[in-house]
């Protein structure tokens, strides 16, 4: 395995700082938050890749913590179909690192025109994304060189539960969002070796998670396949049991997100002895005692309250990806045929 530093690796260890930048930044833009979504009943939000994975754990933070009704939007809805959509009642939230991908720039373009009011989450102030919404959430995670997103995704979950925490009415999750540097900078002292050695060596690997940590999961297997060249399914809780299970065997790697508390924490544990009895190993990420206890082998997760654990559970994940990486003698800043800005149609 390469000892060489990558900017990965780098970008990763900032985000604490990263993680701190951008809620002292974006905490006075609340006020302005409430005021733009006043007598919108319902937030539909804009993505792509792993801005894609931050919206999902935006989409359920909304109406968890805020009883916000939140939905995915589909693109190409505007892009190619081009339907025109009564969107009055509707905050689009549209969610890109760059600010710059055209797909999502016209795609906020259509729903301002079709009566939305937008707000734009990116790392880039001045970007066509953040100048052309009515209001901009630029996160501070500074420049990121690595191809893989890191730090610009951790900050994207920042700033979509500062959102859900504007529209919340008891700002419930104020106290915790303070946490989170923290929370973050401690995971960082996490030894991955074991882990990122099981998933170099694993014929098969699958991802899977629930609820709020479903888009951890999900960004998990993206995170693998673009790094290390893989190919790595992503699944919730509820689609891995609803037939692909029958395929676990002998063999595979699972690797489970799961939370340390909350409605969905013990189902969580009762995968893994499922997916062990059909003889797959099992690599937890947080969750309960129970649950590190069953797992093969475990890593642990973010002492965070179970709305916030999404943004810092991906942290380990990501060191593991980019060991995995350097294990298979591949370069994680620069996989095979990726680039930073991403066009959807060519």
């Amino acid at each position: 395995m390469s000892t060489a530093p990558t900017r990965m690796a780098a970008e990763i260890a900032e985000q604490p700082a990263a993680a701190a930048r951008t809620l002292e930044h974006l905490v006075p833009l609340q006020p302005r938050l409430r005021e733009l979504a006043e007598d919108r009943r319902r937030v539909l939000l804009v993505a792509r890749g792993s801005s894609d994975n931050a919206a999902i754990y935006g989409r359920y933070l909304l109406e968890v913590a805020a009883a916000v009704p939140a939905a995915l939007a589909a693109p190409s809805v505007a892009t190619h179909y081009r339907s025109r959509l009564d969107l009055s009642d509707c905050l689009v939230v549209s969610v890109s690192q760059s600010g710059a991908t055209a797909e999502i720039v016209e795609t906020q373009d259509w729903a301002r025109s079709c009566g939305a009011a937008t707000v734009a989450i990116t790392n880039v102030d001045g970007s066509p994304l953040a100048d052309a919404a009515d209001l901009s959430l630029v996160t501070r995670a500074g420049p990121e060189t690595a191809v893989p997103a890191t730090k610009t995704y951790l900050t994207q979950l920042v700033a979509l539960a500062l959102l859900a925490d504007a529209l919340a009415p008891d700002h419930a999750l104020a106290d915790g969002l303070a946490h989170v540097p923290a929370a973050v900078a401690r995971l960082l002292e996490s030894d991955v070796a074991a882990a990122a050695e099981a998933l170099a060596a694993a014929e098969q690997v699958v991802v899977s998670g629930r609820g709020l940590l479903l888009g951890t999961a999900l960004e998990t297997a993206l995170k693998m396949e673009e790094t290390c060249l893989r190919p790595v399914r992503g699944y919730s809780y509820a689609d891995l049991r609803h037939g692909p299970i029958s395929v676990v065997r002998e063999g595979l790697l699972a690797v489970l997100v799961g939370s340390a508390s909350g409605p969905l924490a013990e189902p969580m544990a009762d995968l893994v002895r499922d997916l062990r009895e059909r003889g797959a190993r099992v690599l937890g990420i947080g969750g309960t005692p129970t649950f590190a206890d069953l797992c093969d082998l475990h890593l642990a997760g973010p002492d965070l309250p179970e709305t916030l654990e999404p943004i810092a559970s991906i942290v380990p994940a990501q060191m593991m990806v980019e060991q995995t990486a350097r294990r298979l003698g591949l370069d994680p800043d620069n996989p095979r045929g990726l680039r930073k800005l991403t066009r959807t149609d060519r």
